[in-house]
């Protein structure tokens, strides 16, 4: 078989055929490909010195070995590294962008929200890659069916401000029988602040008087979140 050492001196071409990612793909499924072997298929050629596969390691290395922070990189990131023009680099983004957006549309169609991972996976496209603090709101039914998700503010990094005036006239327009509450900390523990704490119970409280159950507070940071109510805050 041939070594790695050996194979980190030939392109992509002159590798053995089980070591190449596209004939890899074909014969043993998409499945048995690693997260570089996949990227170094989009990107299709490494460098002077490295080989497409290598270059999609190191790359992902500088991500964590982390495709969430991997898609956090924009187009003027990715082409710092050698190899890599802006043609290769949007194709990154662009593959990284349909996968959020698969995922979106997988959520989208369980439109009964059962559990906070429910709740979670249903809004985490809109929220998870963001560099600036954002607060929504998911509007369900009596049934906890989807109505929307609406967002009703944005921010900097340190914070948004959310106006319960607007949050319950957008769920009273909407005739939404309940909501979850969620913000994102880009920067931050995923703990909630005191702030975030009075906020829920105010806007809890608020809708138990207009008969709107706020029966979560979910905070989003990359891919986790806190759960008010699994967490016996709210």
């Amino acid at each position: 078989m041939t070594s790695y050492t050996e194979n980190s001196r030939k392109s992509i071409k002159q590798w053995a055929e089980d070591d190449r990612p596209r004939e890899k793909l074909l014969a043993k499924g998409k499945a048995a490909l690693s997260d570089a072997e996949l990227i170094a298929i989009l990107i299709g050629s490494g460098n002077s010195s490295e080989s497409a596969v290598e270059l999609s390691r190191r790359i992902l290395q500088a991500a964590a070995d982390n495709l969430v922070e991997l898609s956090r990189m924009s187009v003027s990131d990715l082409i710092k590294f050698k190899g890599i023009g802006e043609a290769k680099a949007i194709s990154i983004v662009a593959a990284l962008e349909l996968g959020r957006r698969r995922r979106s549309a997988e959520a989208q169609e369980r439109k009964r929200i059962v559990t906070s991972r429910d709740a979670f996976e249903y809004l985490y496209a809109n929220m998870a890659d963001l560099h600036y603090e954002q607060f929504w709101i998911l509007l369900l039914d009596q049934s906890n069916k989807v109505i929307g998700a609406v967002q009703v503010s944005d921010g900097g990094i340190a914070g948004t401000v959310a106006d319960p005036k607007r949050i319950f006239k957008t769920a009273i327009e909407r005739n939404a029988a309940a909501m979850i509450l969620c913000h994102n900390h880009p920067s931050g523990q995923l703990k909630p602040s005191d702030a975030d704490v009075r906020l829920t119970k105010k806007l809890f409280q608020s809708g138990e008087m207009l008969e709107i159950r706020v029966i979560d507070h979910l905070i989003i940071r990359h891919d986790q979140y806190f759960s008010f109510s699994d967490e016996g805050v709210l």
